[in-house]
């Protein structure tokens, strides 16, 4: 419980209404989407502007009080639960479109916007954005800049990071920064990369200029039936291999698609295929209907069962919003589930597939697998009981192997969901103790005191599983980074 002297300074500053005490109304934010773990919080606040973020953090920085940002808590990896007991400041209220600049072709908003907002505000004039995560109806965009979150178009489009230019940003002193430069390139450090995927910890974003796209002149959608999940995959690999970049390029395993025809979004799956294959290509009309018969070839060359071209925009939408149904479709097949997010080498995904087959047996678990098969970020989802003693236990076990795998193939332990407390023990599996000092380093730059978001992220020395860093070479570094960036 906070001391009142602070509680009374909080309501100076944003009024009654917009702070919560009550232990049953803040127990709805003990945790975000990973719910494996939980805490309360000491209180949660709700700011509308920059000055008043400013004033909390600097009331709570004065008195030694931890705090951590919030978006929608639709993050995976527990960055937004509170296991220090923090005030959480929710940033559901600053949720303002500051400014459109079609021109130049930008567009700012403050975290608290819902990503899908911003492409519906810009559609009618001709342009979207880009980075779509599963969530994106539900999901913010300071969220999505403190995850650096990927989604389904990030093989063509790129990750958050490629698509923020700018942002203010209020440091855990309560100074406000701004980095990046809205149009050109910056001059000297990179901070706002540093900034984009540090999960909260390094301060507390409240503006964030991103880049809009004009919409393409042609798109196709492909879907296609596999008997074989590693004829689906190789697929994906050949594709690449003609030189053809795909927007998207999706798999779901049967266990997947049994879950996603249960969904409201009923596509008419056969219910004995191991793989769906979904892809999606776009760019000026006569490429795109080159590299559509170009992609059913290749899909006819790994035998393929069918394949076919979407006829029209609701075809097209309904394939999509049943692939975006994947994760609560879950829900239709297992009382409970673990998402896991790693990434491996696009050559390696039928390899992959085997080991978390192989591991799934071992444990006794069933595991459906959705996959951004394009760029190799698989996430396997892990269906347990949580009623049955012990099988929590067994799945994070489970998923904590999966991730072994991707690192022992050259991959990286997330490629969008972070790292936050989930994964925080698999951090020296991946970096060295060099490495993780660094990070280390570089976070006390910004939080000398270790009040904004502690815990989260960055192991402290010798509290990690154990040390891979003579496994791993530099191109495993790189590959963890590369895909997704969240590390720092």
């Amino acid at each position: 419980m906070l001391p009142v002297t602070v509680i009374q300074e909080l309501e100076g500053i944003l009024g009654r209404d917009n702070i919560i005490v009550d232990e049953h109304r803040i127990m709805a934010y003990d945790c975000d989407a990973y719910v494996a773990e939980k805490f309360m919080p000491s209180a949660v606040v709700f700011p509308q502007t920059t000055e008043q973020v400013v004033a909390i953090v600097r009331c709570l920085a004065r008195k030694g009080i931890p705090f951590l940002p919030r978006g929608a808590g639709t993050g995976l990896s527990g960055g937004a639960t509170p296991m220090n007991h923090e005030v959480v400041i929710s940033l559901a209220k600053m949720d303002q479109l500051l400014n459109l600049d079609f021109e130049n072709r930008r567009a700012t908003v403050q975290p608290g916007f819902v990503n899908l907002m911003l492409t519906k505000r810009v559609a009618n004039n001709g342009y979207y954005y880009a980075p779509d995560p599963s969530s994106q109806s539900v999901c913010t965009i300071g969220g999505n800049f403190a995850e650096n979150s990927g989604g389904s178009h990030c093989l063509k489009y790129g990750v958050t990071t490629n698509h923020v230019v700018a942002a203010e940003v209020v440091l855990p002193s309560g100074e406000i920064v701004t980095v990046g430069e809205p149009y050109g390139d910056p001059v000297g450090l990179d901070l706002l990369g540093v900034l984009v995927g540090s999960e909260g910890t390094l301060g507390i974003t409240t503006a964030i200029t991103v880049k809009i796209l004009p919409k393409p002149q042609a798109v196709k959608t492909i879907l296609a039936y596999f008997d074989q999940v590693d004829d689906a995959s190789q697929t994906v690999s050949d594709i690449i291999a003609q030189g053809i970049v795909p927007a998207a390029c999706e798999i779901m395993d049967q266990l997947m698609i049994h879950a996603v025809e249960k969904s409201v979004y009923h596509v008419g799956y056969p219910q004995d295929i191991e793989a769906v294959l979904l892809v999606e290509l776009d760019g000026m009309l006569e490429s795109v209907e080159d590299n559509a018969q170009r992609v059913l070839d290749v899909c006819a060359q790994n035998h393929v069962r069918t394949s076919r071209i979407a006829q029209d925009d609701r075809e097209r939408a309904l394939w999509w919003n049943s692939r975006k149904m994947a994760f609560p479709a879950i829900g239709r097949i297992s009382p409970d589930y673990l998402v896991q997010d790693g990434v491996i080498p696009r050559t390696k995904l039928s390899a992959a597939l085997q080991r978390v087959s192989a591991l799934s047996e071992e444990y006794g678990l069933r595991v459906a697998n959705v996959f951004h098969a394009g760029d190799g970020n698989l996430h396997p989802l892990i269906c347990y009981d949580a009623r049955v003693e012990g099988q929590l236990q067994q799945a994070l076990a489970l998923g904590q192997r999966i991730l072994e795998v991707c690192v022992d193939m050259g991959g990286s332990i997330t490629g969008e969901h972070g790292v936050g407390i989930e994964k925080i023990g698999h951090m020296a599996y991946m970096f060295s103790e060099e490495e993780i000092k660094a990070q280390i380093d570089l976070r006390r730059v910004f939080d000398p005191q270790g009040l904004c978001n502690a815990g989260k992220l960055i192991p402290s020395p010798g509290a990690c599983v154990e040390n891979r860093s003579a496994h791993h070479t530099d191109d495993t570094v790189l590959a963890g980074v590369s895909q997704g960036g969240e590390h720092l």
